[in-house]
């Protein structure tokens, strides 16, 4: 998909809005909404997006939103780092199929990073779909500091 279209209200991201498919939510404001990655590149790997924008990536994307969803980014990602002491965090954000987005909906991951991990970035998780029950108990311990 190029970097031009139209917004698909169908889209993953637009349904967790919606309540029509679950997330496992790490924080939310009236703005934005952060929750961990079903198909986690690591341990902790959050995504954050905005509730009002329909861009469907950074070049499309209203100033305030960006300014939105960046601040939460940030914010997570101190979260993730007070709870699981990774070595760095990895901020990602991709426009267009061919820079590797996925979901067209503009998002940001946050990945925390480890010494002697893997690095690069696959589009769907290098183990698979997460443990609910994982990411449940993962999400109470990043929220704790929050």
């Amino acid at each position: 998909m190029s970097l031009d279209g139209t917004y698909d209200e169908g889209n993953v991201f637009a349904l967790i809005l919606q309540g029509k498919i679950p997330s496992v939510r790490l924080y939310e404001d009236a703005h934005t909404l952060s929750f961990l990655d079903i198909m986690p590149q690591t341990k902790g790997h959050a995504l954050v997006i905005s509730r009002w924008s329909r861009a469907r990536n950074l070049l499309e994307m209203e100033e305030q939103a960006i300014a939105q969803v960046m601040a939460t980014a940030k914010r997570v990602a101190i979260a993730i780092r007070q709870a699981l002491n990774p070595d760095g965090i990895q901020i990602a954000q991709y426009n267009g199929a061919p820079a590797g987005q996925t979901i067209f909906h503009m998002h940001v991951h946050i990945l925390p990073r480890w010494s002697g991990d893997a690095t690069g970035f696959a589009a769907h998780g290098q183990a698979g779909q997460a443990d609910p029950a994982q990411l449940a108990a993962l999400a109470q311990e990043i929220r704790a500091y929050l």
